[in-house]
């Protein structure tokens, strides 16, 4: 009888994945966040995602809209060069859980406006903050002097807290809208943004 043994996925094939998948995440990430920095690929640009931001509750809306854009696009072209990846991961995981949170209430499904999407991208950040980026990276390249494993702890601690922090204020924010509106119509016009809907 002839035995079937299973084999381990080779130490190279194993890189190669994790790096086409390192890639990928962060130019999905890229192209969101120059969508909220330049308006490119149809986006809204710094202004556009104010408004947006401050219909949503995060405020003030345009240091948001700045912070949200570089946590995409900044964090993505980090982690797809792998480079400082414990903080590139970390910050692309607080933006995309805070964008989950935002999600959340329609459910799970992105065809329904859930937390499905951006759910995914922070896992996979994590991901890569817990890992590191593979032997295809500039971490590697340098000796990992910003990929230490007490970074990768550290900003794996963060990435819980920064999101509270940011749901937080935004509920309060709203919760502040929302009383506004209550006291009378005046106070929740002078509040509100340009075609925020």
């Amino acid at each position: 009888m002839s035995r079937t043994s299973t084999s381990p996925v080779a130490p190279v094939a194993a890189t190669v994945a994790q790096t086409i998948f390192r890639v990928g995440l962060g130019g999905v990430l890229i192209a969101h966040g120059t969508q909220k920095l330049f308006g490119w690929f149809g986006g809204g640009g710094i202004e556009g995602t104010s408004k947006g931001m401050h219909a949503m509750g995060f405020r003030p809306a345009k240091p948001s809209a700045i912070l949200a854009g570089l946590g995409e696009a900044g964090a993505g072209l980090a982690l797809a060069l792998g480079l400082g990846t414990p903080a590139a991961g970390a910050a692309a995981a607080t933006t995309m859980g805070v964008a989950a949170s935002v999600h959340a209430p329609n459910g799970f499904f992105a065809t329904e406006g859930g937390l499905e999407y951006p759910a995914v991208l922070g896992l996979a950040a994590a991901s890569f903050t817990i890992g590191g980026p593979g032997s295809f990276s500039l971490d590697s390249v340098t000796g990992h002097v910003l990929d230490r494993p007490w970074m990768r702890a550290f900003a794996l601690a963060v990435i819980p807290t920064a999101i509270a922090v940011q749901v937080y204020r935004r509920q309060k924010a709203l919760a502040h809208d929302a009383s506004g509106r209550q006291s009378g119509p005046d106070t929740a016009s002078a509040g509100a943004p340009d075609g925020a809907g």
